[in-house]
């Protein structure tokens, strides 16, 4: 099938928000029926000091995300959810219902609890929990991949629109930065040395690119935590798709001496400087325009390091340092994390509050510094700082 673009593209993304509320809505209701019945002995299972809350705030402090969102969930992942309807059973003998199956998902991923923990919070068997949650990982990949991947046109001139009316950076598109899921490895595993990061952590790297709501645009996981942020983005399909011109190729932004600017992604010092890579300055005694362009710039580069300390913050899991993890599966954890992460912002009635949230996800981790700038991106990156000095 070919690309959806332009106006058929946005009427679809407009669609399949409606189809997700219309389906939230539905299994609403569905719960409303039975599912009082579902949510009341869920409670039962995990009580304490969530039992002093309103219903709403304990739903919502067990897993992440409001009632509508969960709904919404339990309807992408109910065919693959239930394809062995009655092979999960608590403790007791109840066979596990769709909710159930979910809840304990979720719970797994979200509270970095080991399987024996949340099995025994719940009421069912660890091998149960490690069971479900690769199921429900398998199938939330399957059928939420559409809630990660690059705007369209049309998406994306609001996404610049919102760079320049918050920070007052025109033309941008994105903020990517990276951050590290800790492990716990033995010393006697082979090529382990590799996931020794610069820090003397064992790690796997997520590279993200984010928009101005805390969406992730495009990731990429998987590399260990010994490459360098330049060395990931070189590696990355997003460099070789921006290089060939293939992404970052809409509207030009005309600046005041005539010349035009493309649209650009901007990151920190780690990254290098390339045309469609705007990095700050780092030289002594800046000009005016110069200085100006480093302020700016660093306003909204704050939307990465936020957004990634409230993705692992949420996601517990991918925070504390796990136990000789399964590297070919982490990667596949890390990128439903994300896509839960897109779903919960996108059905979300506000905008996240961003002053309620860290910016420190990689703690006591040194910022990296890269030299490397391409000629052509200097002369781009002076051009719109001033411009930005002339307005």
């Amino acid at each position: 099938m070919a690309p959806v673009r332009g106006a058929k593209r946005r009427r679809k993304a407009a669609a399949e928000k409606k189809a997700a509320m219309a389906a939230a809505a539905a299994a609403g209701g569905a719960l409303g029926a039975g599912g009082g019945d579902w949510w009341d002995g869920f409670c039962m299972r995990v009580s304490g000091a969530l039992s002093c809350m309103e219903d709403a705030q304990r739903f919502e402090s067990i897993f992440k995300m409001p009632r509508r969102t969960f709904n919404y969930v339990c309807s992408l992942v109910k065919d693959e959810m239930m394809v062995r309807s009655s092979s999960y059973a608590f403790l007791d003998g109840k066979v596990l219902s769709l909710e159930d199956r979910v809840a304990v998902a979720l719970i797994r991923l979200n509270s970095g609890g080991s399987l024996v923990t949340v099995g025994s919070s719940v009421g069912v068997n660890h091998s149960t929990v490690s069971l479900i949650t690769w199921r429900f990982v398998e199938a939330v990949e399957e059928r939420a991949s559409h809630h990660l991947r690059w705007p369209d046109s049309g998406e994306m001139e609001k996404i610049k629109s919102m760079f320049e009316k918050i920070h007052g950076l025109p033309n941008c598109c994105g903020v990517v930065d990276t951050t590290h899921i800790t492990m716990c490895l033995s010393s006697a595993e082979p090529n382990c040395k590799v996931w020794l990061d610069h820090e003397k952590n064992y790690s796997m790297v997520l590279q993200a690119v984010i928009g101005p709501d805390m969406k992730f645009m495009d990731i990429v996981t998987g590399w260990p935590g010994s490459m360098k942020e330049s060395s990931i983005l070189h590696s990355s399909g997003l460099f070789k798709l921006c290089k060939n011109g293939a992404r970052l190729n809409g509207s030009k932004l005309e600046v005041s001496d005539g010349s035009e600017v493309g649209e650009y992604i901007i990151g920190d010092a780690g990254y290098p400087l390339l045309p469609w890579l705007l990095t700050p300055y780092q030289e002594n005694n800046l000009s005016d325009s110069k200085v100006e362009f480093n302020k700016r710039h660093a306003a909204a580069i704050t939307v990465a390091p936020r957004t990634l300390a409230k993705f692992k913050d949420t996601w517990k899991f991918l925070h504390g340092e796990m136990w000789r993890p399964d590297k070919h599966r982490l990667p596949r954890i890390i990128h439903v994390c994300c896509l839960l992460h897109n779903i919960i912002i996108g059905l979300q009635d506000a905008a996240m509050d961003e002053a309620c949230v860290s910016n420190d996800h990689d703690v006591n981790y040194k910022q990296q510094v890269c030299q490397l700038a391409d000629e052509n991106a200097v002369r781009v990156r002076d051009k719109l700082s001033e411009h930005l000095a002339s307005r």
